[in-house]
């Protein structure tokens, strides 16, 4: 990859200083402290002042498991250096790790098509609104998508490896760093374990088509290359596992000393053990919610703001008589804006009926259209465009930027769409196309459906439009050293 950088240093350094440029426009004109980033803050500095793993409630600090350690981890080295609460030095260091995500995504492109594919998506990376816009925000996804695009990067190099019989050390190391890399992502938020779950998958794959080559009637030379292989798959799965599950020992060692409790992961709704988990709210949100205004307009809501039923949609209903129920437990939650568990219960009832009378639409079809808004809509989430967009009441500026941002994203994907069409000539794709496949299908199931969701996937989706830019992969020569 050094030597790609040397003979095109014009290219990569005009695209990296427009990538820079881009992103600080993000940081000085629309930087992202919300209240998650507070909430982090607030751990972190605790971490550092105190010496505990808490948030300050009413003026005493408490220890938590409600966010995992990464992202906390991160604040307090910068806050340690920079002083407290400097959102500003935490956005600056993200722009460079940013940065450092598009050399990423190019080296996966050299190793995995050729290196015109890499200047390609470095290009495309440096100026993907989408990636400056999020390192702009105080939350995780700029360093989670810098160690899924590590994770990749490093996991492609380990298939190369599997496939040219690299020594045993030398493909250990790269196998252990992709783990490291995967217990990176976990540590930052739980679901960065999706892209593990996608490279043993990919490696079980390959162990099962060696398996079914080991039996086949061949010669004997095949069949001890064959052995071979399963052995070196094995062992790339246990370096993996290890790398990845290590990092996690700390943190659920701490959770079972100071709180009692064995919990490796951040809980399902990131709540500490005495907070009220709203499970039968959280289900009937399912049976109707499919794109994002309705997490801002009703589900961020609960607890703690009012609630409009009108901002429901129609599918929220099946009958007069259920809108006049959910209407009444709206009326009964806006009297104190807490969610108790007798209200709590009642919107279980609700749900469990909306289930049973339409199944297909809970757990097929309302999935489905949560993923396609995730992967579909203006990624503008973080700026003041409206989020009802297609009423087209929005200020004209706000509005052009919603549509510019949507056809963006649009070519984004379209452009990976069709790179991936001719997959069968990209090395190591399959690992892509499990990781999206498997990332969608968990984000289906949120009651949440946010798209900061799917940028994990964005170096994927990179590398896949850089090989629809070639546009003749044929004349490419892989990389896989």
């Amino acid at each position: 990859m050094l030597e790609l950088w040397r003979k095109n240093a014009r290219l990569f350094l005009v695209a990296a200083l427009a990538g820079f440029a881009l992103r600080l426009v993000f940081v000085f004109h629309f930087p992202a402290v919300v209240d998650d980033s507070r909430l982090y803050a607030d751990i972190a500095e605790n971490w550092l002042q105190h010496g505990v793993y808490g948030i300050t409630n009413s003026g005493e600090v408490v220890p938590t498991l409600s966010r995992l350690p990464g992202y906390p981890a991160f604040l307090a080295g910068v806050f340690a250096i920079f002083g407290w609460s400097n959102f500003r030095a935490v956005l600056l260091i993200q722009v460079l790790i940013d940065l450092g995500t598009c050399f990423l995504i190019a080296d996966i492109a050299r190793r995995m098509i050729c290196d015109r594919a890499a200047k390609a998506a470095f290009v495309l990376a440096a100026l993907c609104p989408f990636l400056a816009n999020y390192a702009a925000a105080a939350l995780t996804e700029t360093l989670e998508i810098f160690f899924s695009a590590l994770t990749l990067a490093l996991a492609v190099r380990g298939i190369a490896s599997l496939r040219d019989r690299a020594s045993s050390m030398r493909r250990s190391v790269i196998w252990l760093g992709s783990g490291l890399s995967a217990g990176a992502c976990i540590l930052l938020r739980p679901d960065g374990g999706i892209l593990f779950a996608a490279i043993g998958a990919y490696l079980v794959l390959s162990l099962l088509r060696h398996g079914l080559e080991r039996r086949s009637p061949t010669l004997p030379e095949t069949k001890t290359r064959s052995d071979q292989q399963v052995v070196a798959i094995l062992s790339a799965a246990i370096f993996l596992t290890v790398g990845a599950f290590g990092p996690l020992v700390p943190w659920t060692l701490r959770n079972l000393r100071t709180l009692r409790k064995f919990q490796p992961l951040a809980p399902r709704y990131a709540n500490d053990s005495d907070e009220l988990v709203m499970a039968g709210f959280n289900r009937w949100t399912k049976t109707w919610i499919a794109d994002y205004t309705s997490v801002q307009e009703v589900y961020w809501k609960v607890p703690g703001d009012a609630i409009d039923i009108t901002r429901l949609p129609s599918r929220a209903f099946d009958s007069p008589q259920q809108r006049e129920e959910t209407q009444q437990l709206f009326a009964d939650y806006n009297q104190d804006h807490e969610m108790t568990p007798e209200l709590d219960a009642r919107f279980a009832a609700l749900a469990a009926a909306r289930i049973h009378s339409a199944p297909l639409r809970y757990y097929l079809w309302l999935p489905a259209l949560r993923i396609a808004d995730m992967w579909l809509r203006p990624r503008t989430e973080m700026l003041p465009s409206d989020p009802r967009w297609w009423e087209f009441d929005d200020d004209a500026a706000w509005l052009t930027v919603s549509i510019l941002f949507g056809v963006v994203n649009l070519v984004y994907i379209g452009m990976a769409g069709l790179g991936l069409l001719r997959s069968h000539q990209l090395f190591g794709a399959g690992l892509f196309i499990l990781f999206v496949l498997l990332r969608s299908l968990f984000l289906g199931i949120l009651e949440n459906p946010e798209p900061r969701y799917t940028l994990e996937c964005y170096p994927v989706i990179i590398v896949a439009a850089s090989a629809f830019l070639i546009n003749k992969l044929h004349s490419c020569n892989p990389k896989t050293e």
